[in-house]
Parts: structure tokens; C-alpha cells; sequence
């Protein structure tokens, strides 16, 4: 037998094994963990918002918190995806319908947390009939719809190009329309919290970029841990030295995403800025715990990438999990954050337990201490939705063609 036929066959059998039992297991407990999450959806239909933490003060939580961190999964997997073809560059070993299936589950999800965010799913309906497309909340719905119907075609049409429907030249277009698209939806969602101007911590024209570099890093780790799962289950046949490509690109954007950091931090706080209060709640105060695991989590995948002794495979999965925890830790900071130190004194509605003693109270003494923790419900809702991303990237793994057809993309 000839080494290319013995690598062949080597390739094939644990393929077998992984289209078997344990994913035909993993669909059904994705598929329950759907079905749990829309029961518990229907009780917050039929109970109210309520049932939720979210009240006058913190509007949005933790659906709008995952929908933004969702959000720059989708994004940072298409552009990882869409830059070597757009670019003509080298890809990272036929990972491409990977990252590109990886991040329109994530637009689903990104799509349903803003659903069940909306508290009934007819108010969808009234987001069209009565929109106003001066908002950019109605551009950030927009972009999201056309970034999906994007990212299907672009998988759809590297398909095709496998077969020889598709020409290069013409893969090559949607791969820059669709790395245009990415960059755009996550401006938009930032543009929605940088434009607030009641909300301290959003109100920044470093929101945009910074949105861009938190995308890449969660969205480059999430397709390095998808990858490196596939390889080791059979799935894929990645050369090492693509996954090393893509940890010192994972290096690279979290250092990228700390300097922006660091710049709106020192720029809030020094000397004595209008932002110091900001600071002063993310480093030491109630949102402290999530603040320093963003840090220290992503200094450790930074070394764990740049140092080559320690860029281990399962190092590196290490590191690219602690990313994407240190990016959620950051929209979690965010959100959350932004509510509690508002730039105009009373900018929204008072809610009835709220007892003010004092005429000359303001509006961050009123709310003093109050920080939003989400429910049970919202939790159980959250892993529903994330039980759904969860089948269809085991249903797409299991019924469409994405595995490589050729060893390197192009």
C-alpha cells in the first residue's frame, strides 16, 4: 500500500466513527436543550417580562449581552473565512465551510436572543411596519438579516465552486462583499451603544473599532476550538501548521483588542477625566470580577499563542477558551456597565420599589448599588437558544458537504 493510499485510508476511518453514535448523541441532547429552552420561553410569554431582572435601569441583559457577543462570533468566523479567498491568500487548510457554518449558526442565535428580548415575537412584525430607518437599531436589524442572507450564499457558493458552477473571480467578489458585511454589522451594533449619550461607558467613538478587534479575537478562537475538535474526532485533516497560523493571528488580534482597551481606559481616567468613575466600578467595583478575568484571561492566551513551548494543541484550545470568556466578560461589562452611571440625571423612569428620601437626590444615588443580575428564566432561555446553535452545527457536520474537497483553500 502507498503512503498516499495508507494516509487516505487513515483519514476515512475515524471519519466513520465521528458520523456515528456520539454525534447521532449530541443532536438529541442539543435537541432537548431546544425544546426545554422554548418551553421556559413560553412561560416568559405567558408570564410577562417581569419574570426577568431587567427593570427601568437595566433595560437590556442578558439576551442583549449574548446578542452582542454572538454577534462577534459570526463576524470574526466569516472574516477568518473570507480574507485569504478575498485577498487571495493561502487559507488555513480547507477550514472555510467550517467558519462560514459556525458563523450563521451564530446569526441564528444573534437573531433569537433579539427575539426573545422583544418580550412577544409579533412586535417582529411591528419592527417593520412602524420602523424608523433613522434609528440605528432598524440598521442593525437590516445588516443583521442581509449579513445572514450573506453568509448563506457565500457557503452556498463555495459549494458550487467545489463542483465548477461558481468561478474563481466570482467566489472571489462575495468573499469581499461578505468580509464588508462582517465588518459592517458589528459597526452597527456598536454605533447603537456608542451613539447613547445618557450612558457614560457607550458613549465613545473607540466603540466601533473595538468592537471589530473583540469580534476577531472570540470569533478566531471559536473556529480554532471547532477545528481542532474536528481534527481530533476525524473530521478534518488540518495541518499543524495552520492551526499555529491561526493561534499567532489569536495572539495577535488580543493584543490588538487590550491596546484599544487600555487607550479608553487611560483616556477616562488620566488625569482625573470624566470617565474615572467608569474605571473605578470596572477595576475595583461590583463589575471587578468580570473586568480581571477579561484581563488576565487574555494576557494568558496572548503568551500561550506567541510562546512556541507552550503552543500545545490542547494549550491552545486552553487559550482560545479563556478568549472567548474574557470577550463575554467584556459585553457583560459593557451592558451592564453602561446602565449605572448615566450622563443625564432621571434619563429614564423610575419603577416603583425605587424610594427617593431626598428631593435633591440624583439619579445614580436613587439606583446606588443596584447591579442587574439575570434570572433563572433568563438563564434557561439562554441555554435553549445556545442548545439550538449547538444542533445545527452537529446537523450541518452531519449533512452537509463541509469538509475540504482539496487540501489547501485557495
Amino acid at each position: 500500500m502507498s503512503e498516499k493510499t495508507a494516509a487516505a485510508s487513515a483519514a476515512k476511518a475515524p471519519a466513520a466513527k465521528f458520523g456515528g453514535k456520539g454525534l447521532n448523541i449530541a443532536i438529541i441532547v442539543a435537541a432537548v436543550l431546544t425544546v426545554a429552552g422554548l418551553a421556559l420561553w413560553v412561560v416568559q410569554l405567558t408570564g410577562g417580562m417581569v419574570q426577568t431582572n431587567m427593570r427601568n435601569l437595566d433595560s437590556w441583559g442578558l439576551y442583549i449581552t449574548m446578542f452582542m457577543f454572538l454577534v462577534g462570533l459570526s463576524a470574526g468566523g466569516l472574516i477568518i473565512s473570507s480574507v485569504p479567498k478575498a485577498f487571495g491568500m493561502k487559507g488555513f487548510g480547507g477550514i472555510s465551510k467550517i467558519a462560514v457554518w459556525t458563523s450563521i449558526c451564530c446569526t441564528v442565535l444573534a437573531i433569537g436572543f433579539v427575539v426573545v428580548d422583544l418580550g412577544q415575537p409579533m412586535r417582529l412584525w411591528e419592527l417593520f411596519i412602524y420602523s424608523n430607518l433613522g434609528s440605528p437599531l432598524m440598521w442593525d436589524i437590516v445588516v443583521l438579516g442581509t449579513y445572514l442572507i450573506l453568509s448563506i450564499v457565500y457557503l452556498w457558493a463555495q459549494l458550487q465552486a467545489e463542483k465548477g458552477k461558481v468561478s474563481h473571480v466570482a467566489l472571489r467578489v462575495i468573499s469581499v462583499i461578505a468580509l464588508v458585511c462582517a465588518v459592517l454589522v458589528h459597526s452597527v451594533t456598536a454605533w447603537i451603544f456608542g451613539l447613547q449619550q445618557a450612558h457614560e461607558l457607550w458613549h465613545t467613538a473607540l466603540l466601533g473599532p473595538w468592537f471589530v478587534s473583540s469580534a476577531l479575537v472570540c470569533g478566531t478562537a471559536l473556529v480554532l476550538v471547532v477545528i481542532i475538535a474536528l481534527r481530533k474526532a476525524g473530521y478534518l485533516d488540518v495541518e499543524q501548521a495552520n492551526i499555529v497560523k491561526l493561534a499567532k493571528m489569536l495572539g495577535a488580534f488580543v493584543c490588538v483588542d487590550l491596546y484599544f482597551f487600555g487607550c479608553d481606559l487611560l483616556t477616562s481616567a488620566f488625569p482625573n477625566g470624566s470617565g474615572a468613575e467608569v474605571v473605578s466600578m470596572l477595576v475595583a467595583g461590583p463589575l471587578a470580577p468580570f473586568f480581571w478575568t477579561e484581563i488576565v484571561g487574555c494576557i494568558l492566551c496572548a503568551a500561550i499563542c506567541f510562546v512556541p513551548k507552550l503552543r500545545t494543541t490542547p494549550l491552545v484550545v486552553v487559550g482560545s477558551v479563556l478568549a472567548i470568556l474574557g470577550i463575554f466578560c467584556k459585553r457583560v461589562q459593557l451592558l451592564v456597565g453602561g446602565f449605572q452611571i448615566p450622563n443625564i440625571d432621571y434619563a429614564v423612569a423610575l419603577f416603583p420599589t425605587s424610594t427617593v428620601n431626598s428631593s435633591a437626590a440624583s439619579f445614580a444615588e436613587v439606583y446606588h448599588g443596584m447591579i442587574y443580575m439575570p434570572s433563572m428564566l433568563e438563564v434557561g432561555v439562554m441555554v435553549g437558544v445556545i442548545g439550538l446553535g449547538a444542533l445545527m452545527l452537529c446537523l450541518g457536520l452531519k449533512y452537509l458537504p463541509l469538509r475540504p474537497v482539496e487540501r489547501e483553500d485557495s
